[in-house]
């Protein structure tokens, strides 16, 4: 036990004999002997990552990192060798990630291609743990440990062939290894040094200047980009985003000046028009039967406004059409022909529906009574927050018990009463937007469903109105907008490129008995596509600033970052996540509409400030039951205690 003499303010010893100095202060019994390490281990690891609200669960699922939350390997009663150091490195390299990776600098520097994202996150993960072997040097054996028995799973040892060895797997253990000076573990090292040669052949000249970019994310991210170009894949690389933001800088600015000389543009399209007015009189005087025949198909409306119009008066330009994005105007949109807005009973007949909704059902059957209990418990909090909240020291209404001893002690104090207080509930629309992408497909869309199932009937029973929409788009890979975007001859920058479908399963007026099948939709083979989120975004506010009630919560259901193939393929990397931010920002500016989030399986606090996440479906009848309710709480402090993801371990 040396651990117990040395201060916490040396970090090696806390990465490396952590388990031994938390365990010895634990004297509770417990059932599970691996108990107390799990808690020490935990408790080491928020210490790491620099996060005290960090919530750290054991899981058989694999690990990983969402936001707040951290799932570690399950550590069995038997406590063995590998289960100990596979979970003690898991967390250091994961509390490392945590520490140094900001997300948003992350994607701005991302690339669009496979190859090309493989590499990129392979150095990134390389950079964490090589920041962590730097200021924390226990943590470097830990993830060693981490690292070997990873590469004894996947085979590694026997690899013999260049062909057989990830080239993102080998470059991220080399960026370590340059970084550190560490030895790999045996299999990581035989794959590391079949790639090795070629590596430094192409990237070395780049590769000298490591060192010097650990500690700068964002530099770092330019040298990762700068390796994968030497490697070979430059043209997986997509735009550069420092060039594309001083791009969108100078239309921004071209933009201006262009606004400033509207009248000039008017004038020459006047003149136009007013040149081609004659030959049209002419045409109609040379054939006056088609002349006559034109006349006689016009509407009243048409004849009427005619008339009214002054004699020799051009007619008036046409309105401007409107931008694609309200909250950006420098946002653009090729074709907006093949959109559609559609409700969900007629993508599929009522057989199919029934059937689809029979199969979500069917999920639904073994978490039956957590949800009937996740409803019960959150309808009895709603309707608390509705019918129990008072206004005191009135002079007249229920008299307050709780203030009697006030006047058993000073008779001449008079009574207090208090009134119930109506909260705004009682006035309330509600809009689920659920992300129908293919990255939802399988157990995130049923996640999706069912929590839209839950909380449509439970706050429909707290007499709040619920809307249920849907986004996806209808093809892959652009569509009809792209085929019209080829048959142009390819334009540049020509904005979103693809098909919108945007799918209203429940209006808020309607009751859900009779939208429940529609639910069943998600289920449907095929619907899942491509997900652009900012514009189903704004299409969900504009219906919901409509309406006539005094409250407005829209809610986002999604698994992550908006992506689709086509428009990135040829816009600037973050086009879609730009613009996404933007109409976040534009939500919360007018504050018409209260803007919530759920993340199924991946973190979604980097974009929407309100949000929690969900991992399973179980999580619904444990913890999520007050961060759900939270969500709706008309105090902003109660809504603060619960803004954290605090997952039931």
């Amino acid at each position: 036990m040396s651990g117990l003499g040395l201060p916490f303010s040396r970090r090696e010893p806390l990465a490396e004999g952590r388990a031994e100095c938390f365990t010895s202060g634990m004297n509770k019994p417990s059932d599970n002997p691996a108990d107390p390490f799990k808690k020490a281990l935990a408790e080491a690891t928020k210490v790491m990552a620099d996060d005290p609200e960090l919530t750290v669960s054991y899981s058989v699922d694999p690990s990983g990192l969402a936001g707040e939350t951290m799932r570690l390997p399950q550590v069995s009663r038997r406590m063995t060798k590998e289960e100990v150091l596979l979970a003690r490195g898991t967390a250091d390299a994961l509390a490392m990630h945590h520490r140094y990776h900001d997300a948003g600098t992350h994607a701005k520097f991302a690339p669009p291609g496979q190859m090309a994202r493989d590499l990129y996150e392979a150095m990134e993960t390389a950079r964490c743990e090589a920041m962590g072997a730097r200021d924390m040097p226990g943590t470097a054996g830990n993830i060693d440990a981490k690292i070997g028995a990873e590469a004894r799973r996947a085979g590694y040892d026997g690899i013999t062939q260049m062909a057989d060895a990830p080239l993102p797997v080998a470059a991220g253990y080399l960026i370590r290894h340059l970084a550190t000076g560490r030895p790999m573990p045996q299999g990581a090292e035989n794959v590391m040094e079949l790639w090795r040669g070629f590596i430094e052949s192409q990237a070395g000249g780049t590769l000298d200047g490591l060192s010097e970019k650990l500690s700068d994310q964002a530099e770092f991210a330019r040298f990762a980009r700068k390796v994968i170009e030497d490697l070979g894949y430059g043209d997986q690389l997509g735009d550069d985003p420092d060039g594309s933001d001083d791009e969108m800088e100078d239309a921004s600015e071209d933009g201006q000046e262009e606004e400033e000389q509207p009248d000039s543009t008017g004038e020459s399209d006047e003149d136009d028009q007013a040149e081609a007015s004659p030959e049209q009189s002419q045409d109609e005087q040379q054939d006056p039967s088609e002349a006559s025949v034109s006349m006689d198909d016009m509407a009243e409306e048409e004849m009427g406004e005619e008339a009214e119009m002054p004699e020799g008066e051009a007619p008036l330009e046409p309105p401007a059409p409107a931008p694609a994005s309200e909250a950006d105007p420098n946002y653009t949109v090729f074709s907006n022909e093949y959109d559609e807005e559609i409700a969900a009973e007629d993508l599929a007949d009522p057989v199919e529906l029934e059937r689809l909704r029979a199969y979500l059902d069917q999920q639904l059957e073994p978490l039956k009574g957590a949800v009937g209990r996740l409803a019960n418990k959150l309808q009895r909090r709603l309707q608390a927050q509705q019918n129990r909240s008072w206004e005191f020291d009135k002079e007249e209404g229920v008299l307050d018990a709780g203030r009697l001893a006030r006047v058993v002690a000073n008779p001449t104090t008079p009574l207090s009463f208090k009134v119930e207080k109506d909260m705004e509930f009682r006035d309330t629309v509600v809009t689920l937007l659920l992300d129908n992408s293919g990255s939802m497909r399988g157990r995130p869309i049923s996640i999706a469903a069912i929590c839209a199932d839950v909380l449509a009937r439970t706050l429909e029973r707290c007499s709040v109105k619920v809307e249920i929409l849907g986004f996806t788009t209808r093809a892959w890979k652009g569509g009809q907008s792209r085929e019209s975007w080829l048959n142009d001859g390819r334009p540049q920058q020509p904005g979103r490129l693809n098909d919108l479908r945007h799918i209203v399963y429940k209006s808020a007026d309607a009751p859900w008995r009779r939208a429940r099948e529609n639910l069943g939709l998600m289920m449907k083979e095929g619907l899942l596509k491509e997900n652009i989120d900012g514009e189903a975004l704004e299409w969900a506010h504009r219906r919901m600033v409509g309406r006539r009630e005094a409250r407005k919560i829209l809610m986002v259901i999604s698994d992550g970052a908006p992506v689709d193939d086509s428009t990135l393929s040829v816009n600037p990397a973050n086009y879609l996540e730009k613009h996404l931010r933007d109409v976040i920002a534009m939500v919360e500016k007018k504050k018409m509409v209260e803007l919530l989030a759920i993340g199924i399986g991946h973190d979604v606090t980097r974009y929407y400030d309100r949000a929690v996440t969900i991992t399973d479906v179980d999580q619904l009848a444990g913890a999520m039951t007050e961060q759900l309710a939270a969500l709706f709480d008309a105090d902003p402090r109660a809504r603060a205690r619960f803004a954290g993801i605090r997952k039931a371990s």
